[in-house]
């Protein structure tokens, strides 16, 4: 509700939620029902901003029909208007069978969370040339897919110009540089509320969690010291009697 009233464009509801709010140390323990549950509770709350829902690992990789299926739910159950779904030519097929069934498709390149251990970490993308060329193949092969948007995740950012310039489908890029035509960050990173591991291109635009900890421990305080709730308010019938 609050990133909706702030005028921003779209909301995703990613599976960067396991880390930030569920604990876990990837996203790849996230499940369907993590995301429908968190999806619900964002459509609710967003009038106005565009709301799109991450497919979580394991959702869209068995088979097209369940991969379908699991889209399908995000709109039904979760409200969504859209899904994002990671990988390049390998799930150009998946993108268009669900397409094709009226939902609409982000796809995701360069650093994909999903994939981290097979990348070997959380490293830059597309830094050789075999790299660079791969993920431009990749985003021309999801927009024909009939992605209407690709995530550019951590790809240098003369990359990320190229890759801008080379579809015709907006980019959003996420540590991709200013070359997108629009950015994405994790909001609890925005907000300065998710110190555990901050990305070198995160900006933090506020420091709630600083600001979170001390109004809890001044609650504590005052209630220790019984400064809180303060005082009661008189019984005046009490006196009478």
């Amino acid at each position: 509700m609050l990133v909706d009233a702030s005028g921003i464009d779209a909301i995703l509801v990613g599976d960067s939620l396991g880390n930030v709010v569920l604990g876990y140390d990837s996203t790849v323990p996230v499940t369907m029902e993590d995301i429908i549950h968190h999806l619900k509770a964002v459509s609710r709350g967003a009038k106005r901003a565009m709301v799109v829902g991450d497919m979580p690992f394991l959702s869209y990789h068995i088979s097209r029909e369940e991969s379908v299926r699991n889209a399908g739910r995000l709109l039904q159950e979760g409200m969504a208007q859209a899904v994002k779904l990671e990988g390049g030519s390998e799930v150009a097929e998946t993108i268009r069978a669900i397409t094709a069934a009226g939902i609409p498709v982000m796809g995701h390149l360069g650093l994909t969370p999903q994939s981290v251990h097979q990348l070997g970490g959380f490293k830059v993308q597309g830094k050789d040339e075999d790299g660079a060329r791969r993920l431009i193949e990749d985003a021309k092969k999801i927009e024909e897919a009939g992605v209407f948007a690709i995530v550019l995740e951590c790809i240098p950012q003369q990359l990320a110009k190229v890759i801008t310039a080379e579809v015709s489908v907006p980019t959003i890029g996420i540590g991709a540089g200013v070359g997108c035509d629009g950015q994405v960050l994790v909001t609890n990173d925005l907000l300065g509320m998710y110190s555990e591991f901050t990305p070198k291109f995160v900006k933090q635009y506020a420091r709630l969690k600083e600001q979170i900890v001390q109004a809890c421990s001044d609650y504590k305080d005052e209630v220790k010291n019984k400064k809180f709730p303060g005082p009661n308010i008189p019984l005046t019938w009490l006196r009478k009697n």
